[in-house]
């Protein structure tokens, strides 16, 4: 007897298996290509969307394998119900798992406690936000380190955003009890002033047993220079206390040298000399979080022309309609280029200009009426 037979009967109930794997797994890949290969430059925030909705095709296509299995209705629907609290118990047993970081990247979507761009602070970590993901945040920290935290991370722990209408710059040092706290005071104050600071303040912090803690602080409203404007102010403050004839040494300070009785540790005021204009310490620092955040502000405020414009078109009489038009194209014209720049695809629509009208499919109240 031939085996042929034997292995044609044994393989033909599987069939339906294998086609439909075959099929699921090309459907799959082509998803992948189409939907998150062809955009790999667009990064992992504008991919957020994407990676949810493959992650929901990938779910679908094991439900399709589970059906074409070669076995009885009733064990299909045991085989569909245990796919399903399996999934269950992923959701609900994922507290250290890639889907617990997928919900809390959703959840920060939802909630949106910071925007790319933003300074924030969670624990240790100090930066500014350059991309927020389905699985991680991005930050580029003071060291110009990109730093990967997991969602889930950051939804467990308390987040400090800067906030961008200005944020409070201080510092703190200790001096002894023979200097008098008005004079101290005084001192701290020209030193926050003269660093560019609006509505400096000083506070006594501490009354310790060998010295007194003052904390002097101001508001800046350029928090883009947040690192320049905290060296400036304690460059200031060193600058302002020597001039004042008030020395600055710790409790524990000890010099080895022998010095006269009425020696003070004051150096000798030197000329400042510039060494040129250089670049600013957040230029070369936050390089990549200052280049996404110009580019979603840009992309905020073209979008926002878009939309006055078009209200503006709806009402316009014919003197005003061809100048709005020729105005919403070129703004239409400049989102696109931005976009082009950034990597995006012209097709690619975001969160922010999905409901974005154009200027072909926003006709004005004019045209719309019989004439």
């Amino acid at each position: 007897m031939s085996p042929l037979p034997v292995i044609t009967d044994y393989i033909t109930p599987f069939l339906p298996l294998i086609q439909t794997s075959v099929v699921v797994g090309l459907l799959l890949w082509a998803a992948h290509l189409l939907i998150i290969k062809r955009y790999q430059s667009l990064g992992n925030e504008r991919l957020f969307s994407r990676q949810l909705l493959m992650l929901a095709l990938t779910f679908v296509g094991v439900v399709a394998i589970a059906l074409a299995l070669p076995v009885s209705d009733s064990s299909r629907n045991q085989v569909i119900t245990l796919i399903g609290l399996v999934i269950s118990g992923i959701f609900a047993f994922s507290s250290s798992t890639i889907f617990s970081n997928i919900m809390a990247g959703t959840m920060l979507r939802v909630t949106r406690p910071f925007r790319t761009g933003d300074f924030i602070e969670v624990g240790d970590c100090f930066g500014r936000v350059v991309e927020r993901g389905l699985l991680d945040t991005e930050i580029q920290t003071e060291n110009r380190e990109l730093v990967a935290l997991p969602n889930t991370y950051l939804i467990t722990h308390p987040i400090y955003v800067t906030r961008s209408s200005g944020c409070i710059v201080s510092t703190t040092l200790s001096l002894g009890y023979d200097v008098h706290h008005s004079h101290v005071e005084a001192l701290l104050l020209e030193a926050a002033t003269t660093s560019g600071l609006d509505e400096p303040f000083v506070q006594v912090l501490e009354l310790g047993d060998y010295s007194i803690t003052y904390k002097v602080s101001g508001m800046l409203e350029d928090v883009k220079s947040l690192l320049t404007a905290r060296s400036n102010l304690r460059r200031n403050v060193l600058d302002s206390l020597h001039g004042g004839d008030v020395e600055i040494v710790s409790p524990a300070f000890m010099n080895q040298r022998r010095l006269p009785d009425n020696a003070r540790m004051i150096p000798a005021r030197a000329k400042r000399t510039v060494l040129g204009s250089g670049s600013a310490v957040e230029d070369v620092v936050f390089d990549k979080a200052e280049k996404a955040e110009q580019y979603e502000t840009s992309k905020r405020e073209l979008i926002e022309h878009i939309k006055a414009c078009t209200s503006e078109l709806e009402a316009a009489v014919d003197n005003d309609k061809q100048r709005l038009k020729t105005l919403l194209a070129d703004y239409q014209s400049q989102l696109k280029a931005l976009r082009h720049a950034r990597g995006e695809a012209a097709d690619e629509p975001s969160d922010d200009d999905k409901e974005t009208p154009t200027a072909t499919d926003t006709p004005s109240r004019n045209d719309a009426q019989p004439g």
